[in-house]
């Protein structure tokens, strides 16, 4: 059974972080981003280790790069979340930014023929630049763009997280029984979902990722499969100055199958990962093995 939490312990810490973006919402926009990304890198990257989780991830994927590639990613990838992190909190100010970004791609014009249509669209995206600026983006031109997001351990934090993303855009369904109802039907009514497929799921399918398997969910292409829905890979690419953003809208991806989906869903993002290594959540333990338990199943299981 899994260890009950410390309520004393979570209050504490919700109070500390609560009280450290508020301090970092008084700077004005830009320095307030510049300013997220400093303290991610520079004090959040070594006290958790961070940067050490850079390290080898990269070591196992791309062992080839440079020592000093290594050492800017492990300062670029913090930082661009820490500017992740205070952007979700900054409301209406990146409303306003994230709706003036571009948007172009080869599946733009598909995701529109499904809007007009009254179409469900299931939009996927990853920890990517910002996903964010991609749902507010698609928007501000006319798609209904709901969240599926999973909430945040620490109970007390999580109202202020939900309430966060609320304000960036409407419907968001948590990660639930009841946030999995709504959100399917919200879909079978012509709305449109972004889910993000990047994080290691110990009951996912054993895929492939930088050519090393990284256990996948395969929901997105099963809802897709479900409704009739477009799979269509979205990104919100970080401009050079930090700021701004341009929204890359993929062409569908195409296969019979949730996991053949959901490979392409891989091979696509993995394409954007190599374009911008220093805008992908490299602190993630992506390609974790699966629990024990996961393992005995699937020995059991067979083929």
């Amino acid at each position: 059974m899994p260890k009950p939490r410390n309520r004393t312990l979570d209050r504490l810490s919700d109070r500390i972080a609560r009280a450290a973006i508020a301090a970092a919402l008084r700077l004005p926009y830009e320095r307030r981003l510049a300013a997220a990304a400093w303290v991610a890198a520079q004090l959040l990257a070594p006290l958790l280790g961070w940067r050490q989780r850079v390290r080898d991830n990269l070591a196992r994927i791309r062992p080839e790069l440079p020592a000093a590639e290594v050492a800017r990613l492990a300062r670029a990838v913090p930082a661009n979340f820490g500017r992740n992190l205070i952007e979700t909190f900054s409301g209406a100010e990146f409303v306003a930014r994230a709706r003036q970004s571009p948007v172009a791609g080869p599946g733009l014009a598909a995701a529109e023929s499904a809007r007009d249509a009254g179409r469900p669209i299931v939009f996927v995206s990853a920890h990517l630049g910002n996903y964010e600026a991609a749902r507010v983006a698609m928007l501000a031109r006319g798609f209904r763009v709901g969240v599926l997001y999973r909430p945040m351990s620490n109970p007390f934090f999580d109202d202020h997280y939900a309430a966060a993303l609320e304000t960036l855009g409407r419907p968001t369904f948590a990660r639930s029984r009841r946030g999995l109802a709504e959100m399917l039907r919200f879909l079978r009514e012509g709305g449109a979902l972004g889910i993000m497929i990047d994080q290691h799921m110990s009951r996912g399918a054993p895929l492939r990722f930088f050519g090393h398997t990284a256990h996948t969910a395969l929901s997105a292409a099963e809802m897709a499969l479900k409704v009739g829905a477009p799979l269509i890979p979205i990104y919100g690419i970080r401009a050079p100055d930090g700021v701004g953003f341009s929204i890359l809208v993929e062409a569908p991806v195409g296969g019979d199958t949730a996991e053949a989906l959901t490979q392409a869903l891989n091979d696509s993002l993995e394409a954007q990962v190599r374009t911008h290594m220093d805008q992908w959540l490299w602190i993630h333990r992506r390609w974790r093995a699966p629990t024990p338990q996961r393992a005995r199943a699937a020995a059991r299981m067979g083929p």
